[in-house]
């Protein structure tokens, strides 16, 4: 208890407790090259239960953080949502026989790639306080690394970005990262600069839809323009 009272006052934890090992799990039969690996971490019990409870607070948040186009992780919200808007704004342009762009944007290792920096300033202008945004910058900041070969750990290696698979609060940071590419898409709405696909809805005004996201896979919808 002194370790989690520790961290509650000071914001800070033995760095061993963030230690993470890497397994390499074969994708397929005799594989050979890196890429032929998927790389599972394995996360201390003590740490995964530190951010059990502070995953478990941010769920209590998040969904009036995050913005309704964003159907991953968040109570309430299901894919299956934006499958039926997605189909609803395709199936109204062709209808109307009405050109329009429609795309699907995919991050390349989305979880690796998220910025420490633009992160904890995103979380910043949300709204967190100090002692939370000490938190965060503790638990993503201290991880280190060793890869497991035959089954023995090699030497420790520090990370400098990115977010881990299996821990508890990764999914939910990663939806607060994203919400900088939200922005951008609602900002350019707003200026004019894009025009989405509206869908019709009975008894009241139609719904203008741009994009919809789910975890990093992000739907686009805009008018077509010769120029």
């Amino acid at each position: 208890m002194d370790t989690f009272q520790n961290f509650y006052d000071q914001g800070v934890f033995e760095k061993s407790f963030n230690a993470t090992f890497i397994a390499l799990i074969p994708k397929k039969k005799g594989a050979k090259e890196l890429r032929d690996f998927r790389p599972i971490s394995l996360i201390g019990s003590i740490y995964k239960l530190l951010s059990k409870v502070l995953t478990e607070r941010l769920k209590g948040v998040i969904g009036k953080l995050v913005d309704s186009q964003q159907m991953a992780f968040i109570k309430g919200r299901q894919i299956i949502d934006a499958v039926l808007i997605a189909n609803e704004a395709v199936d109204s342009r062709v209808k109307r026989k009405k050109p329009g762009i429609f795309c699907k944007l995919d991050i390349q290792k989305a979880y690796d790639h998220v910025n420490w920096r633009y992160l904890m300033k995103v979380l910043e202008m949300m709204g967190f306080g100090q002692k939370w945004l000490k938190w965060m910058e503790q638990c993503i900041s201290t991880v280190c690394f060793s890869v497991l070969v035959n089954g023995s750990p090699t030497g420790f290696f520090q990370s400098y970005r990115g977010l881990r698979q299996g821990n508890p609060l990764s999914p939910f940071l990663f939806l607060i990262a994203m919400e900088g590419l939200n922005n951008m898409i609602k900002t350019a709405k707003l200026r004019g600069w894009i025009k989405g696909f509206e869908v019709a809805r009975e008894g009241i005004d139609s719904l203008e839809v741009t994009h919809l996201q789910y975890a990093d896979d992000t739907l686009t919808f805009c008018d077509a323009e010769e120029d």
